[in-house]
């Protein structure tokens, strides 16, 4: 009886990984509906869907990291300062979650996937002009990746849908936005996913039926970024993203 309750709900959270992580491949953001979907949806508590999305992201900041480093798209200096301040902005994360309001964490969710959502609509729709890049100094690049560390693991969502809208708006190429995207999602995840294990909030069953769907979805979602026009896939992740964001405003709105 227990395995047959516990199967549904493993399927369901292999699903939600693979989808995921074929937006994460295709378009360097996806991991915003993972909580909305195993909160809302699957009655997971939003901390214990944090902190098992974090785990997850393991795999996939570790895959992206490799393949963009390999193609020379990674500020190794700049990406060790971001990654540098991420480690105590992730950490305070993994405690905050533990205590934080489940309403304001879910408000906070909603707004990204929105603001990322229309982000995405907006660059497969519009050209905008270039514009100067602006530099970081040592200081505030480590701020920066303190300030996504802390938010992405309070709210379980990766450091890319923080960082690389950020990045882009500051004027930098979008393959060097999303490589950093990938390589700060590394430092958020191991330290977000120790103090889940530290704080007793993570549940390895949940973290890895989301990891094996993450690693399944990435890879497919990269073959298919080179095998359809990226407008298009710009177009149904702003999609999806704006229906997540949508669909959590409405069921907070009446609960």
């Amino acid at each position: 009886m227990l395995a047959a309750a516990v199967t549904p709900l493993a399927l369901n959270l292999l699903f939600v990984g693979t989808v995921a992580g074929l937006m994460i491949g295709c378009v360097g953001i996806g991991g915003v509906i993972i909580v909305p979907i195993l909160s809302l949806a699957l009655g997971v508590p939003v901390g214990t869907a944090a902190a098992a999305a974090m785990a997850g992201y393991i795999g996939t900041g570790l895959a992206g990291t490799l393949a963009f480093g390999r193609n020379g798209s990674i500020n190794n200096t700049l990406a060790g300062l971001l990654c540098l301040g991420a480690v105590p902005g992730a950490l305070a994360g993994a405690w905050i979650v533990r205590t934080a309001d489940p309403f304001i964490v879910q408000v906070t969710i909603a707004c990204l996937a929105g603001v990322a959502g229309i982000h995405s609509l907006l660059k497969s729709r519009v050209e905008f002009p270039s514009r100067p890049q602006i530099a970081f100094g040592v200081a505030g690049a480590m701020l920066v990746g303190c300030l996504v560390g802390l938010i992405s693991a309070v709210t379980g969502t990766g450091g890319p849908l923080v960082l690389v809208p950020l990045l882009i708006w500051l004027g930098f190429p979008v393959l060097g936005a999303v490589g950093l995207g990938q390589a700060i999602q590394i430092p958020v995840a191991i330290t977000a996913t120790g103090g889940a294990m530290f704080f007793g909030s993570l549940d390895y069953a949940i973290a890895i039926a989301l990891t094996v769907g993450l690693m399944v979805g990435c890879p497919a979602g990269a073959w298919i970024s080179h095998h359809i026009e990226q407008r298009a896939l710009r177009t149904v992740a702003a999609t999806v993203l704006l229906l997540t964001s949508g669909m959590m405003a409405t069921t907070l709105a009446f609960r």
